[in-house]
């Protein structure tokens, strides 16, 4: 089973989604190939923006800092009943660009087996981790680098990425991608290039699309008189 995942690393329901998906997989014994996809909520985010996230969410709705207050609230509870600890007091403004570029890499050497193949899903972790839990500042270079080769990564390699302009059509292919299944939010899953999930849907969400993939992917019953001269033709001919 394949599940592609579009999400940004400063998405609180990306997290949230992330673990609820992996819940829904531990509990259903399916074993699962986790592809991250980019998508930038908000390509024009600077890291130099010293206001704090309740009241840069608060702005972006028109609804002002003690609104922001209370939905980071809320959602810091959601985050809890998974396992997350949200810290947003802490969490830095940051153009994501970057971190995605740096999971592209990631998922290209692990397909060719440079790394793991478990190391985008890692940095992916770490990534979020670092911003929601730890307060890093994600669009910063020397913290991409020290997360990266955290991960398994060469510092080499991320340097050589960051210094450069590489991944950034595959990031906006990403987003294209999303648009064009109708995704104008995230995080969004797809199951199998069929099955798709909007939102961090409750686990028992995922477990039921698993279900359902999972069935269209089991092998036909076979029914048959229970002889062996059933009249099947085969390569060599039929039999008479």
């Amino acid at each position: 089973m394949r599940i592609d995942v579009w999400s940004d690393v400063v998405c609180p329901w990306c997290y949230i989604g992330k673990r609820r998906l992996e819940e829904a997989l531990a509990t259903s014994g399916e074993q699962a190939e986790v592809v991250y996809h980019s998508f930038q909520l908000d390509p024009e985010a600077t890291s130099d923006d010293d206001r704090d996230l309740a009241t840069r969410i608060g702005e972006k709705y028109g609804r002002g800092r003690e609104w922001g207050l209370q939905a980071n609230e809320h959602v810091t509870g959601v985050a809890r009943e998974v396992g997350l600890e949200f810290n947003f007091d802490v969490a830095k403004s940051a153009n994501t660009v970057d971190a995605h570029r740096l999971l592209h890499l990631a998922r290209e050497l692990g397909s060719s087996g440079e790394v793991p193949a478990d190391t985008q899903a890692r940095l992916k972790e770490r990534l979020l981790k670092a911003y929601f839990t730890d307060g890093l500042p994600v669009g910063d270079h020397a913290t991409l680098t020290q997360l990266a080769t955290e991960t398994g990564l060469a510092a080499d390699r991320v340097t050589e990425v960051l210094a450069s302009t590489t991944y950034e059509q595959e990031v906006a292919a990403d987003q294209a991608q999303a648009l064009a299944y109708g995704a104008n939010g995230v995080p969004f899953f797809v199951i199998d290039e069929k099955y798709g999930v909007s939102g961090a849907q409750p686990t028992e969400v995922f477990q039921e699309a698993l279900r359902q993939a999972a069935a269209d992917r089991k092998p036909v019953t076979l029914i048959t008189s229970g002889s062996t001269d059933d009249a099947v033709c085969g390569p060599d001919g039929c039999p008479i």
